[in-house]
């Protein structure tokens, strides 16, 4: 394993041994690697590179370290500068899990039940990707985890820029068991008074988190932001959960011959009520 001391030396490391995966805390690659599912020629290791192990403050943003863990992001002075993706590190797993895994990680791995995924997709982050020469380019995070924008063989996620929104924002999540566990639903509700406007990201039923943008609109329409953002009424909330839900996950689309839709499954219309109820709480709890 080749260990560097900082971004760039990890990317010549890479550039030098294109078959080389970049490892962090390795919960993922690790779990893959004892699985029999990959096999790497070599292992860049990132763990000695401090200037990705913290964050800094740059025009109104967070710059987050790609090496950030989630028990560090889970502690008091981060969860009061991002408190959803501070609420998601700390639903990331059992300690051992928290203590190893990274942003960058949960990031570059995309598994769908990345619980950071969300709250980064509603934040509306920025990845700082870092490449050969010291080169840096900037891509939504949205395009990494749908594949419009794929890391290079030599390039590496370097930094995290998260706005700075100084406004309520939650993660919730529905695990399959007792305990912090992987999610079978997330969502993530931020409000953006700025903006005047309420982003919402849905994590764990789809490849990628998913944005409801109408149900957004519409559920910004309805808050008095120039007030004290008094808590809507509990049929508005409802009515915002069904319908962040609904366009998560539709209902089937009629056959061709003109017959009626099949009807959602027991799991799927079970998947959507949960959908319906943790985006009712969040915005609610939001507003509170």
């Amino acid at each position: 394993m080749t260990l560097p001391a900082s971004l760039d030396e990890a990317v010549a490391a890479l550039a030098a041994m294109p078959a080389a995966v970049p490892v962090a805390g390795g919960t993922d690659l690790m779990a893959a690697v004892n699985r029999g599912l990959l096999r790497p020629a070599g292992l860049v290791g990132l763990g000695r590179i401090n200037e990705i192990r913290g964050w800094q403050y740059q025009d109104g943003h967070a710059l987050l370290g790609a090496g950030l863990t989630h028990a560090r992001m889970g502690r008091p002075d981060f969860a009061a500068l991002i408190p959803a993706l501070a609420a998601a590190a700390r639903a990331a797993g059992p300690p051992q899990i928290r203590n190893a895994g990274t942003l960058g990680g949960n990031i570059a791995s995309a598994a769908p039940t990345g619980d950071a995924l969300p709250v980064l997709a509603a934040l509306e982050a920025t990845l700082v990707i870092a490449g050969p020469d010291g080169a840096r380019r900037e891509i939504p995070v949205s395009h990494l985890l749908a594949g419009r924008d794929m890391l290079a063989p030599a390039e590496l996620i370097g930094y995290v820029r998260v706005p700075l929104l100084h406004a309520p924002q939650v993660f919730l999540k529905a695990t399959g068991r007792t305990g912090p566990g992987r999610a079978t639903a997330s969502v993530a509700v931020v409000l953006d008074p700025a903006r005047r406007g309420v982003r919402c990201a849905v994590g764990a039923i789809a490849p990628m988190p998913l944005r409801p943008l109408e149900a957004e609109h519409w559920i910004a329409s309805l808050i008095d932001w120039d007030g004290e953002r008094a808590a809507l009424a509990p049929e508005a909330l409802g009515a915002f959960g069904e319908y962040v839900a609904a366009a998560c996950i539709p209902d089937p689309a009629p056959p061709a011959d003109g017959s009626p839709p099949p009807p959602l499954s027991p799991a799927v219309l079970h998947l959507r009520r949960t959908v319906a109820a943790l985006a009712r709480r969040a915005l609610g709890r939001a507003l509170s």
